[in-house]
């Protein structure tokens, strides 16, 4: 990396740490009335409600590091409601008086929770007829289908991955953060980035999945990809920040997995019509 490239980061570091003799800084104090909402949503896209797990008939945890492999479970929509439910899902809501709050599968700083998930699905039963592009709302367990593929567009994107396979990426509000935290929330945001992506992977393997981060992805790309980039659309709401993309696949792991998607195609899919507004969360911002 260039040293220009690089003094804003080490910059950025030195000023937002804490150190021995005094704490980092921040706003000093909470705008309860400004608080972020914690769940985004995009107001007329689709929702589709998935399966309650009621039986938990998960193997225990220290499974998932045995030398005996756990069996691949199929894609379908009660595996895909699982591997939500165990990485991004609400796990118990808690209450103070008039005050009430959720609590997550994957962990978060300050409990602001300020990572958003996305799928790219196959046509799958209980799902929809057809591919798509997903986001997911923990507070209804459900996805919004933010756009639907073509046939063409899905093979496309997915011909040099192994068939039974999905897409899940994550994005940050680096707002939920920066609201309690000021300038230390993009810290902080990227330690939440990594629970999820933990979280992600402890859900893929309780599955029998593999889970692969594509690293030569860019940020335009999965902007594009994740329909973040509308920005004419979308003039109130906070900015999402594109993190990463995976991919999750049934079945034995495979030595060589591609680090990229056709750029040609993701322009291609981005172009289309997108469904969704998504929320304000905070009245003002700083």
């Amino acid at each position: 990396m260039s040293e220009n490239l690089l003094s804003p980061v080490v910059r950025y570091h030195l000023v937002t740490k804490h150190n021995h003799h005094r704490y980092a800084r921040g706003p000093g104090y909470m705008d309860w009335d400004n608080q972020p909402d914690p769940f985004r949503n995009y107001s007329g896209a689709p929702v589709v409600q998935l399966p309650v797990i009621l039986e938990d008939d998960s193997p225990p945890y220290r499974k998932i590091f045995s030398s005996d492999p756990i069996a691949s479970s199929p894609i379908n929509a009660k595996t895909i409601s699982r591997f939500l439910e165990l990485s991004l899902a609400i796990s118990a809501w808690k209450q103070a008086g008039d005050s009430r709050w959720a609590l997550r599968s994957n962990p978060s700083s300050g409990n602001l929770h300020p990572t958003e998930g996305y799928l790219i699905l196959s046509a799958l039963e209980g799902i929809h007829s057809a591919s798509g592009i997903y986001h997911y709302l923990p507070k209804d367990h459900g996805l919004e289908r933010r756009l639907e593929l073509t046939e063409v567009d899905w093979l496309d994107l997915m011909k040099e991955f192994p068939g039974n396979s999905f897409l899940a990426g994550l994005t940050s509000i680096h707002w939920r953060e920066a609201w309690k935290y000021g300038e230390r929330a993009f810290r902080y945001c990227q330690h939440d980035i990594g629970h999820a992506l933990a979280a992600y992977r402890i859900a893929a393997a309780v599955l029998g999945w593999n889970l692969v981060v594509l690293e030569a992805m860019d940020d335009h790309s999965l902007s594009r990809l994740f329909g973040l980039d509308q920005d004419s659309k979308l003039p109130d709401a906070e900015r999402e920040h594109p993190d990463l993309l995976t991919i999750v696949f049934s079945g034995s792991s495979i030595s060589e997995i591609p680090m990229d998607l056709n750029r040609e195609v993701i322009e291609r899919i981005a172009s289309a019509t997108w469904r969704g507004i998504p929320n304000r969360l905070s009245q003002e911002h700083v």
